[in-house]
């Protein structure tokens, strides 16, 4: 079945940056999209950036020039290397995937636009 994974996550300064990974298994992931999605306490769950199947990369503008997804085809992983981090990114943070056939921008800006989660990593952003 689906499954995916993710680490990384942990307590860093403001300023600092963090590497979150998500490791998938269970379904052709070349075919897939895959997007990172965070949850603050007491708020909705929001896109934060997605990478299509063709590589093709969408972000959120609160972490516009902050944040850059890739993906290792090879390995099935996804990665969000985070940067400049502020106190208001401090949240648990999904991965989620789609099928390409299903996937578009708007696919990235609400949880209804993805088929399958992982558990999620907590990023705290603290001094």
């Amino acid at each position: 079945q689906v499954q995916l994974v993710e680490s990384g996550g942990g307590l860093v300064q403001p300023g600092g940056s963090l590497r979150l990974s998500c490791a998938a298994s269970g379904f052709t992931f070349n075919y897939y999209a895959i997007g990172w999605f965070r949850q603050a306490p007491g708020k909705e769950r929001e896109g934060v950036s997605c990478i299509s199947s063709g590589g093709n990369t969408y972000y959120a503008d609160s972490v516009k020039g902050r944040f850059s997804i890739s993906r290792e085809n090879g390995k099935a992983m996804v990665y969000l290397q985070m940067n400049s981090l502020k106190p208001e990114d401090t949240a648990v943070y999904y991965c989620a995937t789609v099928p390409r056939w299903k996937y578009n921008i708007n696919s990235c800006k609400r949880p209804s636009g993805m088929d399958y989660w992982g558990k999620g990593t907590l990023v705290t952003v603290s001094s």
